[in-house]
């Protein structure tokens, strides 16, 4: 079951919480906000979608879409979108992460319930209606639907908006046997990383001015919560590189830039995937 500090806390808290993290007028990326034209983003039904299985998972009287791909009887990981919602990068992650060695079953959550925001300002309007509450127990039902379809460990990982939730599930979802939490932490309302139960291993650019959300700043403070809790852990910091350093499509690169995140440093994607082969693997071998 959930824990009950989670079941006490009012999603729109949640998302007010995360919304003052990100930058403020005086970052650029955010200050932009009414003037950044529209960015088209691919659609997934083209030709990246082909190798996923679209399945719905239960919870409750709720009902959500999800997308699996990978060895069948491996070991699961739940991938947890960013900001945007389920767009070409997530799934680009998931996909990479199918295919690393020995081999996982990728599952990405619909979080939004089919909703995509096309530019930063509909991407903030879907972050702050995300009901958190729900999202957890939306990882918690993914978790049990590996589980329950032939992969024995479940890790967690996510991006940015996904990265605090990944965090919030070592806390809150028993069923999670290690996480991976890329530039995100959350609120003190939603989980204390100091109760963690679960390994986490955790990336941060040491350009990302989120603060209070992904800035070293955070990433320091997490390192200290997560040392008192016990459990196994790591935090990088890669220096010279801004907030979703890992986007490296050429669709994401050009959203970086157009958000005013012109670093690229393929170096520290490939160490930070090296990193979470091992720790995956090394957590959710059976």
């Amino acid at each position: 079951m959930l824990a009950s500090a989670a079941l006490n806390l009012r999603s729109s808290s949640a998302s007010r919480t995360f919304s003052k993290a990100l930058p403020n007028s005086t970052a650029a990326p955010f200050s932009l906000v009414r003037t950044l034209s529209r960015f088209s983003v691919r659609s997934m039904a083209d030709s990246a979608a082909a190798p996923f299985k679209k399945i719905q998972i239960h919870r409750g009287d709720t009902t959500f879409d999800a997308y699996v791909v990978g060895k069948e009887d491996a070991p699961g990981i739940v991938v947890l979108q960013e900001w945007w919602g389920v767009d070409f990068e997530i799934k680009n992650h998931a996909m990479k992460i199918s295919q690393l060695v020995p081999g996982f079953k990728a599952l990405i959550p619909d979080l939004y319930r089919g909703k995509v925001g096309l530019d930063i300002a509909e991407a903030q309007h879907l972050m702050d209606g995300l009901d958190w509450q729900g999202a957890v127990k939306d990882i918690q039902a993914s978790a049990n639907w590996l589980k329950a379809n032939g992969s024995k460990k479940v890790g967690v990982t996510g991006f940015c908006l996904g990265g605090a939730l990944s965090i919030a599930s070592s806390v809150l979802v028993p069923e999670v046997d290690a996480v991976v939490a890329f530039y995100g932490v959350p609120s003190s309302e939603l989980a204390d990383p100091a109760k963690a139960k679960a390994p986490v291993q955790a990336h941060f650019g040491e350009l990302d001015n989120y603060v209070g959300f992904s800035d070293v700043g955070a990433a320091k403070s997490l390192e200290e919560k997560l040392k008192a809790s016990g459990i196994p852990y790591e935090v990088h910091i890669y220096p010279g590189n801004g907030h979703a350093f890992m986007n490296r499509s050429q669709e994401g690169v050009k959203r970086r830039k157009n958000m005013g995140m012109p670093d690229e440093d393929e170096a520290a994607v490939q160490l930070a995937w090296s990193r979470f082969e091992l720790w995956m693997t090394r957590f959710l071998s059976a």
